[in-house]
């Protein structure tokens, strides 16, 4: 059975293309028993390293809120997460794991 792959959505940082996608909508964690923030997957667009940029919590959405969806997440808030990413440390061109980077909610 197929898995059901987010689509990735291209952006400049720094006249650098980067390829992002929604890797986890704000949710419930019953692992850390609390409310997660969202978390986005960014890599460069020839590169092959992954950075994962988590957001912090914020308030949970009402019942019946819609799904948050990645076209509903703005452009300039993923530039600057992308920004803090390579700031705090993050080599898109480098091999490896995937790195993950704590970002504040507006991304910096």
């Amino acid at each position: 059975m197929a898995r059901n792959k987010q689509p990735e959505f291209e952006i400049t940082v720094d006249g650098e293309p980067y390829v992002w996608r929604l890797q986890r909508p704000p949710a419930w964690s019953s692992d850390a028993g609390a409310f997660r923030g969202m978390a986005l997957a960014v890599r460069h667009k020839e590169g092959q390293r992954e950075a994962v940029v988590e957001f912090p919590a914020g308030q949970q959405p009402k019942y019946g809120a819609p799904v948050l969806k990645p076209a509903m997440i703005a452009t300039d808030l993923v530039a600057r997460a992308i920004a803090s990413a390579i700031e705090a440390g993050w080599e898109p061109h480098s091999r490896g794991k995937s790195v993950t980077i704590v970002v504040d909610a507006t991304g910096a």
